[in-house]
């Protein structure tokens, strides 16, 4: 049976903030792998010369996305751009989501020509009180996110319909971040999006079910979580401070790359 060749990409930037920074997909050395360098390692395994460029900072809102990554990334003239952001914005106590829309069609109006082909998500989210809240505000994003894409050509990767991702097994202790393992089948739902052959057809398939931790186990663990996360979370908020305040894109140049170091 004849098959449509995969599409050859010969260059990838990755725009947005910890999502695409790769938080918390952890390598030995400190630094975040993430769904972005996994999706640039397929693509350099199978292009000689493949280059990639990842601009996102953890923290950063979609203005200042907009305001530092934008145009950069729209100059560097990639095959493929990624885009996330404007998520952060709705997890503040007071977020202007007209602003945020605005802000958001403007960076795919200066990103959709610059590239053959802008990638935009419906971010995963886990099920739990804190996100509960801000839901309403997340699902105006995404529509938003969906008519982008059918007006400017670019295609979306729906995570948040995505059983898997809503396991909390996937998410990493601060209940903000993927695990590695989240981020590996971020990676492979991009990698289909863009019209590659599947290498894991059940991605978004729920893993198998296990015993769930007893009452205590999870009462610890909720109070670790406040202690540990949640508060100083809330306390950046209130500040306005972030946790990329002052921190590089960790790829800030378009170069040759055949995958993380670490």
């Amino acid at each position: 049976m004849q098959t449509n060749p995969s599409p050859q990409y010969t260059s990838l930037v990755a725009v947005g903030d910890s999502f695409t920074e790769g938080m918390s997909d952890l390598l030995p050395d400190g630094t975040y792998r993430g769904w972005a360098d996994l999706l640039a390692a397929r693509m350099a395994a199978r292009t000689p010369g493949f280059r990639y460029a990842n601009l996102a900072v953890r923290g950063k809102l979609i203005g200042q996305i907009v305001d530092e990554q934008v145009d950069v990334a729209a100059a560097m003239g990639a095959d493929v751009i990624t885009l996330v952001g404007g998520l952060n914005d709705t997890l503040r106590p007071k977020c202007d989501m007209g602003r945020v829309r605005g802000l958001l069609e403007e960076a795919v109006e200066r990103l959709a020509p610059s590239c053959k082909q802008l990638v935009l998500m419906r971010s995963p989210g886990r099920q739990g009180p804190v996100l509960e809240r801000f839901r309403p505000r997340m699902e105006e994003l995404f529509a938003c996110v969906d008519e982008l894409a059918a007006r400017h050509g670019a295609v979306v990767v729906d995570l948040y319909g995505a059983p898997s991702l809503g396991d909390p097994r996937l998410w990493d202790v601060d209940r903000l971040h993927l695990t590695a393992e989240g981020h590996r089948r971020v990676a492979e739902a991009v990698w289909q999006t863009l019209g590659h052959d599947p290498e894991d057809p059940d991605w978004h398939t729920p893993i198998p079910a296990t015993v769930p931790p007893g009452w205590a186990a999870r009462r610890v663990a909720d109070v670790r979580f406040t202690r540990q996360h949640l508060l100083p979370w809330i306390t950046r908020r209130l500040t306005g401070r972030s946790s990329g305040d002052g921190r590089p894109p960790k790829r800030p140049e378009l170069l040759p790359y055949e995958g993380p170091t670490g």
